[in-house]
């Protein structure tokens, strides 16, 4: 045979056996399947809740304007600090001065026609006791100077009226504080003819403030006055403010079905770096589990292929699968569930009851584990776990 035809003989021979080798190690050559693993450790269980909202003052004053007039002058902008009863703005004075002077002098005449009737009434009852006029007489004048009388105060009063719009045409701060909003400029006229109009927005002291945030019905019951809040703004996204709920507020709002309550979280604010208006991202600390033993949830959710069905979880649902929150709130009544605990290269199930879950890691309670066991998360070839998850380890 020639060297041509011995080589035509070994590719022929060679590339069946190629084929059958690779159909091998494509069906798996060891009967064994490997799993992805992670480890049984000890760490912080830190449950909590998550919903936007906005930093505000906890007093905010809306300095408005009781008569209607031409921006005079302006006494502050934004930003500015003013003192309780300090000029913010004035208004146009003249058609007020000028309805006070009318005033004064509709009292003035009032008075005038009050000392008029009260002569008349002295003049009528001396005549009266001379026989000279009749009783109805006197009775006339005295009518007439009662009347009189009421006139003057009806004129009195209007004069106060109008020294009280007078006196609106100068807008002063009711309390101390920080100018936030100016929504007037000089020459601009204020209509107050039927609503008060907002000119200045007051907040009272900015080393106090508040998170007004919407939380959804399902995390509220899990809410109480006192719990700690941590939050961060945008402004600053490397910082972590703290805050404590203050108050959950019974009024709820439904938009498009889904309901929602009002939690307001104060806050301390001594830097004053915080601001009005910020979006502000809180998380509500529930509750906190220092050094206890954890898994991964990807363990809880893990079945090998073929394997019976999971012991079914005790009331109080299965942690990781839900709320976090509430299985916090539920500490007594820990869930039960079968994992499976690598021993010997193979997964065995192993019942183990749960307490609370950070949406990362579930607490063990109870069951036959310990630190540095590696428990199954899934199987290889499988859909891997989603980003965040602990490192893995073939076996």
């Amino acid at each position: 045979m020639s060297r041509w035809g011995v080589a035509r003989w070994i590719v022929a021979v060679s590339v069946p056996l190629a084929g059958a080798a690779l159909f091998v190690a494509l069906r798996g050559g060891s009967s064994q399947p490997q799993f992805l693993t992670a480890a049984v450790e000890r760490g912080d269980i830190i449950v909590t809740v998550s919903a936007n909202g906005t930093l505000n003052p906890v007093t905010l004053v809306s300095v408005g304007a009781q008569v209607s007039g031409t921006v005079k002058e302006l006494g502050v902008d934004f930003n500015s600090r003013v003192q309780r009863g300090q000029i913010l703005a004035r208004l146009d004075e003249r058609i007020y001065a000028a309805a006070v002077h009318q005033s004064e002098a509709n009292v003035a005449n009032a008075s005038a026609q009050l000392e008029l009737a009260t002569a008349n009434v002295k003049r009528a009852e001396e005549l009266y006791a001379k026989d000279y006029v009749s009783q109805q007489d006197v009775d006339t004048a005295r009518e007439a100077a009662k009347a009189a009388g009421a006139l003057r105060e009806l004129a009195r009063a209007q004069l106060d009226r109008d020294r009280t719009n007078l006196e609106y045409t100068v807008i002063r701060s009711p309390v101390a504080g920080v100018v936030v909003s100016r929504e007037i400029d000089v020459g601009q006229t204020v209509a107050a003819s039927f609503q008060t109009p907002t000119l200045f927005k007051i907040a009272q002291d900015l080393s106090k403030m508040q998170i007004d945030s919407t939380f959804a019905e399902a995390d509220v019951g899990s809410i109480r006055e006192g719990e700690p809040a941590r939050f961060n703004v945008d402004a600053y996204p490397d910082r972590l403010f703290q805050g404590i709920v203050r108050q959950v507020r019974l009024n709820p709002t439904t938009v498009q079905n889904v309901v929602t309550y009002d939690v307001v979280i104060a806050v301390d604010n001594p830097e004053q770096i915080l601001l009005p208006g910020m979006t502000a991202y809180v998380n509500i600390v529930l509750s906190e589990r220092r050094g206890v033993l954890r898994i991964p949830n990807a363990a809880l959710r893990f079945r090998p292929p073929g394997s019976a069905p999971a012991i079914p979880a005790a009331a109080g649902g299965t942690p990781g699968a839900g709320n976090g929150a509430a299985a916090a709130r539920r500490p007594a009544a820990a869930a039960t569930r079968a994992i499976y605990v690598l021993r010997n290269g193979a997964p065995l199930a192993v019942p183990v009851q749960f307490g609370g879950t950070d949406r990362r890691y579930t607490e063990v309670v109870a069951g036959d584990v310990r630190e540095g066991d590696r428990v199954a998360i899934g199987a290889q070839g499988a859909a891997q776990p989603a980003a965040g998850a602990p490192r893995l380890r073939v076996f």
